[in-house]
């Protein structure tokens, strides 16, 4: 019983230094262009918070604007802001046969440094594309 115990300790306290390194990295200021695609020449302002520890935050942009902020922040808004499109193919009988789903992201931050992060990349329309069963879909 003593050895479970042991192996939970060991693995809180795994996942409490990984947690704490990530928090340490996404903290890392890292300097690029804040790219407003909803709205280009315009403003966008949001709190942000990533962790329990860290303070609420209020983050400003303006469309084309150079700015250093953590390097959580812009994987926010690399990653999180975009908002789905979808729409249904229709074939020769017009039936759906087809969903497609596409990503549109609202803004990206294009980094002005050399980021060994993949996520750092601002990220093209994705498009997914889903085979729909027959009577599944009412138009």
């Amino acid at each position: 019983m003593a050895e479970i115990k042991d192996l939970k300790k060991e693995s809180a306290a795994k996942v409490k230094q990984t947690l704490r390194y990530r928090r340490d990295k996404d903290r890392e200021k890292v300097r690029g262009i804040f790219r407003f695609n909803e709205v280009p020449g315009g403003s966008m302002s949001f709190m942000y918070k990533a962790y329990k520890e860290d303070p609420l935050e209020r983050y400003d942009f303006i469309d084309g604007g150079v700015y250093v902020i953590p390097l959580g922040v812009a994987k926010h808004l690399n990653n999180n802001c975009w908002y789905p499109v979808h729409e249904y193919a229709v074939d020769e009988q017009g039936k759906p046969s087809m969903k497609i789903g596409k990503k549109v992201h609202r803004c990206t931050f294009q980094s002005l440094e050399f980021v060994d992060i993949e996520d750092m990349q601002p990220v093209d329309d994705i498009v997914t594309v889903e085979k729909v069963p027959d009577g599944d879909i009412s138009l």
